[in-house]
């Protein structure tokens, strides 16, 4: 069998790649092997026993177990990082959400404010509007409080001219002039 690959063959079976733990269980027909491997520095042949190779393998058999334990040891730790992570993420669409709620009612507030600006922009026109009407409205008019309605009669100069001196005390001098 020099420089090729080792006989994967199972008696009885189809050939196919045997599992590690099959090989180390398979059994050579005879109790010495002699192998060229082309990796080898030397042409020389190596030779091994079925107690060499078998001590060998189960060497190779536990160090496989070993690093078997480490990795379910690693498992664990990883399983719960996997739960914490699942659970962050429905955290995360539950914060997700939550903010897209919050952005459509600052958006609707936005809005709402907005229109109330203007709102306050027109209350204030109108307001300076009104006061100016009041104002004018109250240029050319006197209120007089009680005298009765329709005493005036139909001259309202003459009327005045007699009644504000009564009402008020007072004597004008020089006459009112409407």
């Amino acid at each position: 069998m020099s420089g090729s690959k080792p006989n994967h063959k199972l008696p009885g079976k189809p050939a196919r790649q045997l599992l590690f733990s099959e090989a180390l269980h398979q059994k050579r027909p005879t109790p010495m092997t002699t192998e060229t491997y082309p990796s080898s520095p030397s042409t020389q042949p190596v030779t091994t026993s079925d107690k060499e190779q078998s001590t060998t393998m189960q060497r190779i058999l536990h160090k496989i177990t070993a690093v078997g334990r480490r990795i379910e040891g690693i498992d664990a730790p990883i399983s719960s990082l996997t739960l914490e992570t699942k659970s962050m993420r429905v955290d995360i669409a539950s914060f997700q959400t939550r903010v897209t709620g919050l952005e459509h009612r600052m958006g609707s507030l936005e809005t709402q404010m907005a229109t109330s600006q203007d709102r306050d922009q027109d209350l204030l026109y109108l307001k300076s509007k009104l006061t100016d009407l009041e104002d004018r409205s109250r240029r050319d008019n006197i209120h007089l409080l009680g005298i009765p309605e329709n005493e005036e009669g139909t001259d309202i100069q003459a009327f005045l001219s007699s009644t504000l001196p009564k009402l008020t005390s007072l004597n004008f001098d020089p006459p009112l002039e409407f």
